[in-house]
C-alpha cells in the first residue's frame, strides 16, 4: 500500500485534492473530432488568413487527399511527418492530413528554425516525410531517402483509393521540441491522442470553445500553445482566425484567446469587443496584465508542462489555484517518491492520462522524468514536473518554484521561485 504511511485523513484528502474528475471522452482521436464538424457542418468556416476562407469540408477534402498521398508515400500510425511551414491554410491542412493518415506531425515554423535545427529535428524524429510550402523547400536539408512535398502544389490533393490504416489512441498525435536544460539541446516530446483529447474534450481545458467561436492563431506553430489553439478550435467546430504580421488583427475579431502573457502584453483588450475566454499558457502572467484582460473577458491560467499535455491545471483568475484535470492526477511526493502528508512541501508529479509518452531517443531523461504510477497501478506512468508544492487545506496546489537546476552542482543549488508567483497569483510553468 502505498500511503499506508499516511493518517487515514491524509490518505483521504490525497485521492480527494489529487485526482481530476472521471469524465469520459468521447472522441480519443483527434482528428475524428474535426471530421465529426465536417460532416454535420461541411459549410462552417474552419479557418481565415489573409481573406482567404476554408470550410470544414473543403479542410476534409484537401486533407483527405493529402493523406492518401501519404499513405502510398509509406505513412503508417506510429510514424512521424514534418510539417515546416509558416502560418497559413496548407499548414493546416497539412495538420490535418498527417493525422487522418494516422501519423504525428512534427511542426516547425519554417521562417524562424535554421537548416541545422531542422537537419536535428529530421534525425531526433525521424521523419522520412516532410511537408511545406513550396517557397520554403530550398531551406529543407533533405536526407537521401526522404521525401519532400510541397503543401501548396495541387499535386497532393489527387485522393485515389487508398485506405487508411486508424491509429490507437495511444499512438503519436504530435511531437513538440521543448528548451532542455542544464545546456541540454531540445527534447523532443511526443504527445499521444488520448493526452490531447483529454485537455482538449473536457473541461476547462475545452475553454467552453464551440461553434460559431472565433479563435485567434497566434503562436508559432512549433510551441505547444498554438497545438491548444489549433486543434481546440478545430475539434470543436469553431473558426480559426490564423494571424498575419499584426496578431492584433487577428485577436480583435476572437471571441477565444489562447496566448502567452508576452503577446497579450502587445494587445489592447479594448480592442477586442468581442472576447469571451482567455487563456494564458507557456509562461508566468504578471498580475497587472491579468487583471486588465480579466476585466474584458474570463482569463484563465493554464499551468503545466509540455511533457504533461501543456495543462496540469487551468484556474480563473483570482480565484484557487486550480485542481487536476479530468482523468489526471497530481502528487505532492518526497525524495523517496513516498506520498507527502497535506500541507508539506514536496516535489509535483503528474499521473494519469496528461502523462505524455516520454522523449524521442532519450532513455536516459526517461529514466529521470517518468516512472512507474505506484498510485494508479495497472501500468500507469507519472511524470516529475520539478515542481516544489504543497497541498493547501482548502485542497489547491500552491506552487513554490523549482529548484534552481542550471546554477550548479546538487547540494549546492538555491532554491528559486518562478517569476511572478506571488503577483499573478498562480503561475505557468516555464522552461
Amino acid at each position: 500500500m502505498p500511503l499506508r504511511h499516511l493518517t487515514p485523513r491524509d490518505q483521504h484528502l490525497f485521492w480527494q485534492y489529487g485526482r481530476g474528475a472521471d469524465t469520459p471522452v468521447h472522441e480519443p482521436l483527434v482528428h475524428r473530432a474535426i471530421e465529426r464538424h465536417a460532416i454535420v457542418h461541411p459549410h462552417a468556416v474552419a479557418a481565415e488568413h489573409h481573406g482567404a476562407t476554408l470550410t470544414y469540408g473543403e479542410l476534409d477534402r484537401y486533407a483527405g487527399a493529402l493523406a492518401a498521398r501519404l499513405a502510398r508515400e509509406g505513412v503508417r500510425p506510429g510514424d512521424h511527418v514534418g510539417l515546416f511551414a509558416r502560418r497559413s491554410i496548407p499548414m493546416l491542412v497539412g495538420l490535418f492530413a498527417v493525422l487522418k493518415a494516422g501519423a504525428a506531425y512534427v511542426p516547425q515554423d519554417i521562417g524562424r528554425t535554421s537548416p541545422a535545427q531542422l537537419a536535428d529535428v529530421i534525425r531526433t524524429a525521424g521523419t522520412r516525410v516532410i511537408l511545406t510550402q513550396k517557397e520554403h523547400v530550398p531551406r529543407v536539408p533533405l536526407p537521401g531517402g526522404h521525401r519532400l512535398i510541397a503543401l501548396d502544389d495541387p499535386a497532393p490533393y489527387d485522393p485515389g483509393p487508398v485506405p487508411l490504416l486508424p491509429p490507437h489512441p495511444d499512438d503519436g498525435c504530435c511531437v513538440l521540441f521543448v528548451p532542455g536544460t542544464a545546456g541540454r539541446r531540445t527534447h523532443a516530446v511526443k504527445l499521444t491522442h488520448r493526452n490531447i483529447a483529454n485537455l482538449l474534450l473536457t473541461e476547462p481545458g475545452g475553454l467552453g470553445i464551440r461553434p460559431g467561436d472565433r479563435v485567434a492563431q497566434l503562436l508559432g506553430i512549433a510551441s505547444g500553445p498554438a497545438a491548444w489553439e489549433i486543434l481546440g478550435c478545430l475539434t470543436h467546430g469553431a473558426t480559426l482566425a490564423v494571424r498575419g504580421e499584426d496578431p492584433g488583427a487577428a485577436a480583435r475579431t476572437a471571441t477565444v484567446l489562447i496566448a502567452t502573457a508576452a503577446v497579450l502584453s502587445g494587445i489592447d483588450p479594448a480592442d477586442c469587443p468581442r472576447l469571451r475566454t482567455v487563456a494564458v499558457a507557456g509562461e508566468p502572467c504578471p498580475r497587472p496584465l491579468a487583471d486588465r484582460w480579466s476585466r474584458r473577458a474570463a482569463f484563465f491560467h493554464c499551468r503545466g508542462p509540455a511533457e504533461a499535455t501543456l495543462a496540469t491545471t487551468v484556474s480563473r483568475h483570482t480565484r484557487s489555484a486550480g485542481r487536476p484535470l479530468p482523468n489526471s492526477t497530481l502528487y505532492v511526493l518526497g525524495a523517496d517518491r513516498r506520498a507527502l502528508p497535506i500541507g508539506e512541501t514536496g516535489e509535483v508529479w503528474a499521473g494519469g492520462d496528461c502523462v505524455s509518452a516520454g522523449y524521442l531517443g532519450d532513455d536516459t531523461l526517461n529514466a529521470e522524468r517518468y516512472a512507474p504510477d505506484p498510485f494508479l497501478g495497472a501500468g500507469r506512468a507519472m511524470f516529475r514536473t520539478r515542481d516544489l508544492g504543497r497541498w493547501t487545506a482548502d485542497g489547491d496546489l500552491e506552487h513554490l518554484g523549482r529548484p534552481a537546476d542550471r546554477l550548479g552542482p546538487p547540494g549546492e543549488r538555491p532554491l528559486l521561485r518562478l517569476a511572478g508567483e506571488r503577483t499573478a497569483g498562480t503561475v505557468a510553468v516555464t522552461r
